[in-house]
């Protein structure tokens, strides 16, 4: 790591952090969670030892990294909230300890992140396929497509999986 970069962090994060702190309260409405990501978004400015001190444009640098935690703060919510319905609707004899419930839900929001890293159709494809258990044949004719764009699209999807697994 340059020897200069924890300064010009830190003079970054003196010039701006009100800034980000409240350009995330607007989009949150909460304090806490705001100041909570503002910091969350310096620890990636030092990991990405990225040389900050000639940035052209540090608000709109902090401001993308800040939104992709929010981006990924929503879709953990929105994980839990389906995993809570779910869950309420299951016999409390199925019930899982709290534990079980942490890695359940962790595993999820690995899953819908590399879901997010197909694109649209290919997605909408692995989904048929690997939820619906529809054949190839089946998912083009339904979406419209021939039987060599499904594979192509469901390879594409599989080396994705087998990449976020073993690479």
């Amino acid at each position: 790591m340059p020897k200069s970069l924890p300064r010009d962090v830190e003079l970054l994060y003196l010039e701006y952090n009100g800034w980000l702190r409240n350009w995330l309260r607007k989009r949150l409405g909460e304090s806490a969670d705001a100041d909570d990501l503002a910091q969350d978004t310096f620890v990636r400015v030092i990991r990405s030892r990225q040389s900050v001190s000639e940035l052209r444009q540090p608000l709109a640098y902090l401001a993308t990294i800040a939104n992709g935690l929010l981006v990924n703060r929503w879709r953990r919510q929105a994980v839990e909230r389906a995993y809570a319905e779910a869950l309420a609707a299951q016999p409390e004899a199925l019930a899982l300890s709290a534990e079980e419930q942490y890695l359940l839900i962790e595993t999820l929001v690995e899953v819908d992140a590399l879901l997010h890293g197909l694109g649209p159709r290919a997605r909408e494809i692995f989904l048929l396929s690997q939820l619906d258990g529809l054949t190839y044949k089946q998912i083009a004719v339904q979406l419209g497509l021939s039987v060599d764009q499904v594979q192509k699209s469901m390879s594409k999807a599989f080396a994705l999986c087998y990449a976020s697994q073993y690479g």
